[in-house]
């Protein structure tokens, strides 16, 4: 199947900057009908207002995507705005950097809400109403830490995989209602991610400002979108360790264990 963008009606949360912002002018260059999504009311309001200059439909629905009232309200206004709905991309994250020996239950459930129980809640509500839409699917964002569990990053490597696994079970489940669902599982991206961590005490050199630009991953994204592509790994270094930790396991994780200790060597 060959999906086509133009007069596609989507939600897209996690909307106001980096990856988030990069996808939301490429579905609208592409023709979409897009519900931009996130909790930066101000970001959000600005970015729509630039789009709608440039021909662009849009709405801006501030939204915390932890709280049901919010997704619920979020789906509402998309339905009265547009009369339907064919696309939901979850978009929203959050991450910690540091080791979890240090952390604590609070980011852990902060890093869960956002990043995995939030995202399929709002699957959750809008689901009924993409089974009446043209060509629907649902586009999880995860990240390869969704296929392979990093130190200094627990939480976060547990929410992509939560992602990724209800992805996998949503996929049979929702093709009775011919829904699909798309896994992305991006690299390291530079998009400001780091500006926004929870925490920030890793030791590991992690060069963003090195990685894949916003824009180009949208555009895969949305390659993956139209070419309805069940998963994504995008990205050289995404591709390297996956690819790396499939054929190798064990060695894969002597090596990143002992990369471990030699940065916390006293």
């Amino acid at each position: 199947m060959r999906r086509e963008l133009a007069g596609k009606r989507v939600i897209l949360i996690g909307a106001s900057g980096g990856i988030g912002r990069a996808l939301a002018t490429a579905l609208v260059k592409a023709g979409s009908k897009v519900a931009l999504a996130s909790r930066t009311a101000e970001k959000l309001i600005e970015l729509a207002d630039a789009l709608r200059d440039a021909g662009g439909d849009v709405i801006a629905s501030p939204t915390d995507i932890t709280k049901p009232e919010d997704r619920q309200r979020l789906v509402e206004t998309t339905l009265t705005a547009f009369g339907g709905l064919d696309l939901l991309l979850n978009n929203a994250g959050v991450g910690s950097w540091g080791h979890f020996a240090d952390s604590t239950e609070a980011i852990n459930r902060t890093v869960m809400e956002v990043n995995f129980f939030g995202p399929i809640e709002l699957t959750r509500v809008a689901m009924p109403h993409l089974m009446k839409g043209n060509q629907p699917a649902v586009v999880n964002v995860a990240s390869m830490c969704g296929r392979k569990g990093m130190p200094a990053w627990p939480e976060y490597s547990a929410s992509k995989f939560a992602l990724v696994g209800m992805s996998e079970a949503w996929r049979g489940e929702f093709a009775r209602f011919d829904v699909d669902v798309l896994t992305i599982v991006p690299g390291m991206t530079n998009s400001g991610f780091e500006k926004n961590w929870l925490r920030c005490e890793g030791k590991a050199d992690l060069p963003f400002e090195k990685g894949m630009l916003p824009e180009y991953l949208a555009g895969k994204i949305l390659e993956a979108i139209r070419a309805n592509r069940t998963e994504s790994v995008v990205g050289s270094e995404a591709r390297r360790l996956l690819w790396f930790n499939r054929f190798f396991p064990r060695l894969t994780n002597w090596l990143i264990a002992r990369k471990v200790k030699k940065l916390y060597a006293k």
